[in-house]
């Protein structure tokens, strides 16, 4: 018999209309793959939802805090439910940009210069000599980014926000030129290093990542044979360092203008990377020569529990 997939998307976070594009890509194409799919926008009765539907594997679509961030891993492991993606330390560690730096430092993984402060600390005085970024330590799809340019004469002033919806301690990091790369991984591989492009959009943004041709991935990427073999090195040791499974997706800057082989920096590890049809891994993966319906299978047969 077919396995009953719930497929987990939606949620309460900021990325919710993400999820819910990723969830609905992925649950019609494992349909197509034969699978008995069980559709499931998660809300605050999740825990009563699953047990009464007790379905052989959860695909977590979820993206953004209480999907990516250990809570609804830990609600998996209790009910014992198998689980696509990381587990609940690994989850909770890639959500915390600054400790997930830490500990890719510490696999030998060239990380940005950054530090963690009180979003109203930054906005008093320039915390780094401009260009610098200013992001939500805990956000995904870019929500809260701001980036500071050698030009500007002040810190942002909407840290000051009684409504700053992101929380009031950010991540500031020394702000990497160059381009933008992405390296995915999949179980114990590293796959193709993607550059991202960005057309009529300051930089890889919320509206670039999920409008219709607002970014433009090249896979593989053209660059030195050294410098993807290091971005695939280093995307597998931070997979490994944070301790993810399934697929994890890392994002790099590299700055080749004074040099082949440049600066190489990482930025972030991605858990639950997205699943929409203008989403990086699926077109990684494709790359590789498995398509998105093989993709997906591949993770609802790796999903388990104690991940």
């Amino acid at each position: 018999m077919a396995k009953t997939v719930a497929v987990l998307m939606g949620g309460l976070s900021a990325e919710r209309p993400v999820s819910l594009r990723s969830g609905n890509a992925c649950a019609d194409a494992l349909e197509a793959e034969g699978y008995k799919v069980l559709r499931v926008d998660v809300d605050a009765d999740i825990a009563k939802t699953l047990a009464e539907m007790q379905p052989d594997v959860a695909f977590n679509a979820l993206h953004g805090p209480g999907g990516e961030d250990g809570r609804i891993q830990g609600i998996l492991e209790f009910l014992r439910i198998p689980y696509t993606h990381s587990g609940v330390l690994a989850s909770a560690l890639a959500m915390d940009k600054q400790r997930a730096k830490i500990v890719a430092k510490a696999a030998g993984v060239p990380v940005a210069e950054g530090r963690v402060m009180h979003r109203l600390d930054v906005a008093k005085k320039h915390p780094f000599t401009p260009p610098y970024v200013v992001k939500p330590v805990a956000e995904g799809s870019s929500f809260g980014v701001l980036i500071v340019r050698e030009d500007q004469s002040q810190p942002p002033q909407q840290l000051y926000a009684a409504d700053w919806p992101f929380g009031d301690m950010v991540l500031v990091e020394r702000f990497v030129h160059g381009r933008e790369l992405t390296c995915a991984v999949m179980g114990e591989v590293a796959l193709d290093v993607c550059e991202i492009t960005t057309e009529g959009f300051a930089f890889y943004d919320y509206d670039s990542k999920y409008s219709d041709g607002g970014s433009i991935h090249i896979v593989p990427a053209a660059l030195p044979p050294v410098v993807a073999r290091k971005i695939q090195e280093w995307s597998l040791a931070a997979h490994k360092a944070v301790g993810c499974r399934g697929v994890s997706r890392s994002d790099f800057r590299y700055d080749d203008r004074f040099s082949e082989q440049g600066e190489i920096a990482w930025l972030e590890i991605n858990t639950q990377p997205g699943m929409t049809p203008v989403s990086l891994v699926p077109d990684i993966a494709r790359a590789a020569g498995h398509s998105f319906g093989e993709l997906l299978t591949w993770m609802v047969e790796d999903a388990s529990c104690d991940r």
